[in-house]
């Protein structure tokens, strides 16, 4: 949820084959009953399926394979890039899979889970380039326009080898221990919920958020925050405290069942350019109880004119 004490450096590498993540593979096409296929209505769950689909065939695809001919099939020639380390256009994408893949045969992007709503994907993964590392959490944002991918946004950290609270970045501790999404039904409330959770605790800095939204199992995968509501507790007074001036910009939120993702600015300083940071939470029965998080410093310069936001 927020930044650990220590820098959040990706390596060169990880952040060049995050860049990567815009491309996609053959995906067959979902169609729909009405026969309009799977862009007949915005939140239509043949369209959200089909998103996902080709979000996670554009991970495995292009970054495993080096596809660069799926670019053509699934991606606008004028998609726009807000990785730092790679400059807009699907030509790009193609000459960026290919050497990539070359200098790392073996990598994977293990996909982890995948939530949608709109016209956004919100895929969550562990990108492991030398197989045998700890790699690098990821979190990709895709846009979609007329069924390809027009934007992408993207977190990348390096996965430390210890942590504060005994879990991974990836794994659902809370229960039901499953990566999928839970009912559709339960995505407005859901996101209603961790918006104004998010605004109370990050944006105003109101501690006492965390008695009125948080429940009493929470899990932690942030890797330098302890566990439970007295480690968010801790984690975020000390944070508070430390960076008083500290603004925190939500950009986009995601939902999809009991997943909330949200995309935004932390900046600890006036003056300074912050950290990119995406941050998942599970609602379960009214109360957060699961979050994970990817952080990345916003670098001095980038390859592109799009910012990371």
């Amino acid at each position: 949820m927020t930044p650990t004490t220590s820098a959040r450096r990706a390596l060169a590498a990880a952040a060049v084959a995050a860049a990567l993540t815009v491309t996609a593979a053959a995906v067959p096409a979902v169609a729909a009953p009405n026969g309009r296929g799977v862009h007949a209505s915005v939140d239509s769950p043949y369209r959200l399926a089909y998103q996902k689909d080709v979000a996670v065939q554009v991970l495995k695809g292009v970054f495993e394979r080096g596809d660069g001919a799926v670019v053509d099939r699934f991606v606008r020639p004028d998609y726009i890039q807000h990785n730092p380390l790679a400059p807009d256009g699907a030509e790009t994408l193609k000459n960026l899979g290919a050497a990539v893949h070359q200098q790392f045969p073996d990598a994977v992007y293990d996909v982890k889970r995948v939530i949608s709503e709109g016209d956004l994907v919100v895929v969550h993964s562990n990108l492991v380039l030398t197989p045998g590392s700890r790699g690098s959490a990821v979190f990709d944002i895709f846009r979609f326009q007329g069924g390809k991918i027009a934007e992408h946004w993207d977190t990348g950290q390096n996965v430390p080898d210890t942590s504060a609270n005994g879990n991974d970045m990836f794994s659902t501790v809370s229960w039901p221990r499953t990566e999928q999404p839970g009912p559709a039904w339960l995505t407005s409330y859901n996101k209603k919920l961790v918006v104004k959770a998010f605004d109370q605790l990050l944006v105003r800095k109101d501690l006492g958020a965390i008695d009125r939204y948080w429940g009493a199992g929470y899990q932690q995968h942030n890797p330098g925050i302890a566990n439970g509501i007295p480690g968010v507790k801790a984690g975020l007074g000390g944070y508070f405290a430390q960076f008083p001036e500290l603004r925190v910009e939500p950009k986009r939120v995601v939902a999809e069942g009991d997943l909330v993702a949200v995309h935004s600015h932390y900046i600890p300083a006036p003056g300074e350019r912050g950290q990119a940071i995406v941050d998942l939470f599970r609602v379960r029965g009214g109360k957060i109880v699961e979050h994970w998080d990817v952080v990345q410093d916003v670098p001095e310069s980038s390859a592109n004119d799009n910012t990371m936001f």
